[in-house]
């Protein structure tokens, strides 16, 4: 039996071999392409990326024609260079480094040597490219913006790294990439699937037809279009509202957890990132560091968030059956909280029980609320632990699942944080005592406030924040339709919303009412600390407000953070009032607030941190220019139809 089965599995390795050899040498030839390569040119038909459009079906970003000149070095012959230098507008010493480039990438392999042409500059070149062996051009298509805001949400298109060609085969040396904002999430589906053709040539390096006659050619397949949830009209108003500001503006619709509206201040128009100059213009923004108007801050800025942050002080205090609605603590214009230690605060002193404390923001109350949370359980540790947890359910102290390519997880500090911050010794609720008012350990970012709004609004729970509203011929991620549900009993919540709501009655923002819609909002301020000649130095506190409306069924929940805008009442306040007027009714009542706002700049507070890119200055001269003239921005000219 032993010397039958060793012949034997020799006999069928053996077959089994030749079979594949036959296969791959006669019947299938596909390798027979790729070692053929030096006598077949692959070209790449480029399809038009998907065209994006907002949640009403207005369209936000298009396509328009460009061209590629593309190169082989090693079938450049007779070139006068100085012709060809001039008919693209480029130096020699560009020429030459465009070309050591390319002979890096492969002497016998096309890449580009100059990318994004549009149609008047290929024009001249194209009627002489006969004349240039070795070069030929590659159209495709270019972003082209129908709104000149929005840029942070949409990203931009560049051309794809060396690295990413060595880890996605899909991908070669001159093909473009989206980056950043949902170019970036959405790519796969955005740009759709490129065409090939392969090309045979004969000895003497002349075309001569299709390989095979086209057998192993694809036909490009269009982009998907999407529809996102920002509401146009709603993000232009709040870029408008924060000119000559910094800081940003996040409004989500409670029910659905859609972004309406994501605004970061300093913006840029997304057109001055396409086409020739769009290298040159990216590099001056990347490099203001004071201004940083590549910094989403809706998505990445942390902040202390102040005042707002008492809600839920307030809300796990009654979860926690420390304090009920009727429970009062006294103010004396602030709380003492330990000898020589005093927590100032502005509302008027006095007996406080949750609804006042709520409406007149009043520090000494929730800064008993939370003493008395931590001192529920007899470990401190254990019960900043379940203070902590709390906390979190509100999607806090984490990287929140939405749909763009960054963010910051925020702080919520549990008792491991103060394990490494108070090594060796206890600490107790007075210890740290200013998380209770958003201050101390907690930091969170502008999407992570209004996603708590929208937990409040919906009495306890919130879906998971979002930027896709629909997908040509795709359903969207199952995750942002489920509901998270927070550890706060729903009846907690609505004497916490009338206390919201009393702010705008009684409270802080009292002069921010706006006829026929019931606003729920709170006030904000956080300090504000930066270097300045190598100093630590105060500056003016940052403004905030969180708000959601209306009261009843709700239809949008907003965060707003102003660096150094002082009260949360003098300018985040405003911005709120106005974007929910503006959304719930499409137009603007509150004039005076709205040319209050739009006439105010912080630009003497910045100066003091540097000054802003010339990309950006120009940005925010143009736009100052309208503000002057007409002092609300005209309509921009959108194209509402379908693509053809």
């Amino acid at each position: 039996m032993r010397k039958v089965l060793l012949p034997s599995m020799i006999i069928i390795a053996a077959s089994l071999l030749v079979l594949r050899l036959f296969y791959l040498q006669v019947i299938n030839d596909s390798f027979k392409l790729k070692s053929d390569n030096n006598a077949i040119k692959i070209q790449y038909d480029y399809p038009e990326r998907g065209y994006i459009y907002d949640r009403n079906g207005k369209l936000l970003v298009a396509n328009q024609p460009s061209y590629d000149i593309m190169v082989i070095p090693r079938d450049i012959k007779n070139l006068d260079t100085l012709e060809f230098c001039q008919l693209l507008a480029i130096s020699k010493e560009d020429f030459l480094e465009k070309i050591a480039k390319a002979k890096v990438y492969s002497p016998r392999l096309p890449s580009v040597f100059l990318a994004q042409l549009n149609k008047s500059e290929f024009a001249a070149f194209q009627e002489k490219i006969r004349k240039f062996e070795g070069f030929y051009f590659q159209k495709r298509s270019l972003r082209d913006y129908q709104v000149n805001f929005g840029a942070n949400i949409f990203g931009f298109i560049t051309q794809v790294s060396e690295n990413l060609i060595a880890k996605n085969p899909y991908y070669n040396s001159g093909d473009l990439i989206g980056k950043q904002g949902v170019e970036e999430s959405y790519e796969e589906v955005l740009r759709g699937i490129k065409g090939v053709k392969y090309i045979q040539k004969d000895k003497y390096n002349r075309e001569i037809g299709s390989f095979k006659e086209g057998k192993y050619d694809t036909i490009a397949v269009q982009g998907e279009d999407i529809n996102l949830t920002i509401d146009m009209e709603l993000q232009k108003y709040g870029e408008e509202l924060m000119i000559n500001k910094r800081g940003g503006i996040v409004a989500i619709e409670p029910k659905t957890g859609e972004i309406l509206a994501l605004v970061t201040a300093p913006n840029y128009d997304p057109a001055i990132l396409v086409g020739r100059q769009r290298s040159k213009n990216y590099t001056m923004l990347y490099r203001d560091s004071i201004a940083n108007p590549l910094f989403d801050r809706g998505l990445l800025a942390q902040y202390p968030p102040g005042s707002p942050f008492k809600i839920l002080t307030g809300l796990v205090g009654l979860q926690e059956n420390v304090i009920d609605t009727h429970s009062t603590f006294m103010c004396n214009h602030g709380f003492a909280y330990a000898p020589g230690r005093f927590q100032r605060c502005h509302c008027g002193g006095g007996s406080r029980d949750l609804n006042v404390g709520i409406y007149k923001s009043c520090n000494a109350y929730f800064s008993n609320v939370y003493l008395r949370t931590i001192g529920k359980y007899k470990s401190t540790p254990y019960a900043v632990d379940v203070w902590s947890n709390h906390v979190k359910s509100f999607g806090l102290g984490q990287f929140m699942g939405y749909d763009l390519p960054t963010g910051k997880k925020g702080k919520i500090p549990n008792s491991k944080t103060y394990k490494r911050i108070y090594p060796g010794w206890g600490y107790s609720g007075k210890t740290i005592i200013s998380n209770a008012i958003g201050q101390g350990e907690v930091l969170l970012t502008p999407i992570q406030l209004a996603n708590m709004m929208s937990a409040v609004a919906n009495e306890g729970y919130y879906y998971t924040p979002h930027i896709i509203k629909k997908i040509e011929g795709e359903k969207i991620d199952k995750k942002f339709t489920t509901k998270h549900v927070t550890t706060i009993d729903k009846s907690h919540f609505k004497p916490m919303i009338q206390g919201l709501f009393d702010v705008y009655n009684f409270g802080t923002a009292a002069g921010l009412r706006v006829e026929g819609i019931d606003i729920c909002g709170k006030t904000g301020t956080a300090e504000n600390f930066a270097k300045i000649n190598g100093k630590r130095t105060q500056l003016e506190d940052h403004s905030i407000f969180v708000a959601f409306a209306p009261k009843d069924n709700p239809k949008i929940a907003i965060a707003i953070l102003v660096e150094n805008g002082g009260f949360g009442s003098v300018i985040a306040g405003p911005i709120a009032s106005l974007m929910i007027e503006k959304y719930l009714k499409g137009k603007i009542t509150r004039t005076d607030l709205e040319k209050r706002t739009l006439e105010r700049s912080l630009q003497d507070q910045y100066a003091k941190l540097g000054g802003l890119s010339e990309v950006v200055k120009k940005e925010m001269r143009k736009k100052d220019s309208i503000l002057k003239s007409k002092i609300v921005v005209p309509k921009v000219k959108i194209d509402t139809t379908k693509k053809p």
